[in-house]
């Protein structure tokens, strides 16, 4: 690449940093050649920045991404650090952090566990309760978005492709 498009490319790159899909396409050929690995992650930006954008907008600028993990496992019974860990399939210290921050910003609260005298359980508050269907309605507004950009019938069949292979995965 001459060095005039390399720097341009940066340029770009750190300018439209929320939309790397184009930035890549447009540097090259990127539809044929990228891995899986890469497009999941930059789907999954596109759908997160527009959550985050949502929650923003909705008072909760707060939540970071790490923080989803817990809203999207939090039980109304409540629900153990060690079991949100195994349901995200995050490090222990990552949720500890995430449940400690949320705490601290008033979404979450820890009670004893009845069940466990030494156990502890994660309850949204009030205010984390909030969270949830801002997020899930941001949530069906990109899907509804990429069905049309593409299809209702391939945003399901790549639903369904998604659950099998999660499926044989565990």
């Amino acid at each position: 690449m001459e060095l005039r498009a390399f720097v341009l490319y940066r340029q770009a790159t750190v300018y439209l940093s929320y939309r790397q899909v184009t930035v890549y396409i447009a540097a090259r050929g990127f539809m044929s050649s990228s891995s899986l690995g890469l497009l999941l992650r930059l789907v999954h930006q596109h759908w997160t920045q527009a959550v985050e954008a949502a929650l923003d907008e909705a008072g909760y600028g707060d939540i970071r991404p790490p923080h989803a993990n817990v809203f999207t496992f939090a039980r109304p019974e409540g629900i153990q650090v060690s079991e949100l860990t195994k349901l995200a399939r995050v490090r222990k210290q990552t949720m500890t952090q995430a449940v400690e921050e949320l705490e601290r910003l008033g979404y979450v609260e820890r009670r004893p566990d009845p069940n466990d005298r030494r156990g502890r359980l994660v309850f949204l508050t009030e205010k984390g309760q909030g969270v949830r269907p801002i997020a899930m309605a941001a949530g069906r507004r990109v899907d509804e978005s990429w069905a049309a950009l593409t299809s209702q019938q391939q945003m399901d069949d790549l639903r369904t492709a998604l659950r099998r292979l999660l499926e044989q995965l565990q």
